[in-house]
């Protein structure tokens, strides 16, 4: 197929044109299958459905690799103005002027994204009217190596403190590294309040573990200990979107699971790619975990409590 070739694809309501379907993105270089555009594309299309409930209303940035994994990589927040125009855009404020965020609350849009070599889509973690206060609170695992057993075990030491406080959690790889352990909140406290929160949370499982985890943030700080990273609870922060496939070779997705697949020996942060994690949506891991936020007080005064 010649480099000026396109594909339509129908998404929803629109027909979106795919331009260069056959180039390749992630070069198959025995790390795995080599994926097309075209693959990409129809990931997206696939796992619109269980993807969408988790991109809408938010503002996104956008990493793109226009030349594949091992090309050059952009980090765009603001929303091209070449973009079409019904494309959703949001105006959010940072210092000294405002950013124009895409929002994408649409399969259309989603399609869009990928035929832009959009591989990533980083969310943030409130929604339009209200990007102030968060209704996610995200804490990162980030091993100091490629070992997963560090993540496996604070993965678990994380959900106990949670489950002491009541609070519901949900897990999910980042198709990385680490894992994401994801709480949601009712979205009536301010970002300082939940990083607050999320900080005093992970201070309370280094002070019980100091020779595993730690919240340091400089890595020559940190030694062999897993970092239990809160930095992501922020405003204008973002964190990657279950379901959005990382620029690594063999197209890793960072998928929702559910807590009883952690002790799965096979598991690992990339173990779901664009040819799996469809099926691994289908079977709605996250359900009845993130569709109620709660607030922060109860869980305030109970963890105040263990601190003494």
């Amino acid at each position: 197929m010649s480099k000026d070739a396109t594909r339509k694809v129908r998404a929803g309501r629109r027909t979106v044109e795919v331009h260069r379907p056959d180039k390749v993105l992630f070069p198959g270089d025995g790390a795995g299958r080599e994926y097309t555009k075209s693959d990409l594309v129809d990931y997206y299309r696939a796992v619109a459905p269980f993807m969408l409930p988790h991109l809408r209303g938010r503002p996104l940035m956008l990493e793109r690799l226009p030349d594949g994994v091992g090309g050059p990589r952009f980090m765009h927040k603001n929303t091209p103005e070449a973009a079409p125009e019904w494309i959703d855009r949001v105006e959010v404020t940072k210092e000294g002027g405002t950013v124009r965020h895409t929002v994408c609350d649409d399969t259309a849009t989603l399609v869009h994204l990928a035929d832009q070599a959009c591989l990533t889509l980083h969310r943030w973690l409130s929604r339009v009217g209200h990007v102030d206060r968060p209704d996610r609170m995200v804490f990162d695992l980030d091993p100091s190596g490629d070992d997963f057993a560090p993540v496996h075990e604070a993965a678990w030491l994380l959900a106990e403190l949670l489950d002491e406080l009541k609070l519901p959690s949900a897990l999910m790889t980042t198709g990385s590294r680490g894992l994401h352990v994801v709480v949601p909140v009712n979205g009536h406290h301010d970002f300082d309040e939940v990083r607050a929160f999320a900080r005093d949370v992970a201070d309370t499982l280094v002070a019980a573990h100091p020779e595993k985890l730690t919240t340091a943030a400089r890595k020559k700080d940190r030694g062999e200990r897993l970092y239990l990273d809160i930095q992501r609870n922020a405003y204008a922060q973002t964190a990657v979107a279950p379901f959005t496939v990382r620029a690594a070779a063999g197209a890793p997705v960072a998928t929702p699971m559910s807590w009883t697949q952690l002790d799965d020996p096979g598991l690992d942060a990339r173990r779901w790619t664009i040819e799996d994690a469809v099926a691994q949506a289908r079977t709605d891991p996250w359900a009845g975990v993130t569709t109620r936020g709660r607030a922060l007080g109860p869980a305030r005064r109970r963890l105040d409590s263990l601190r003494g």
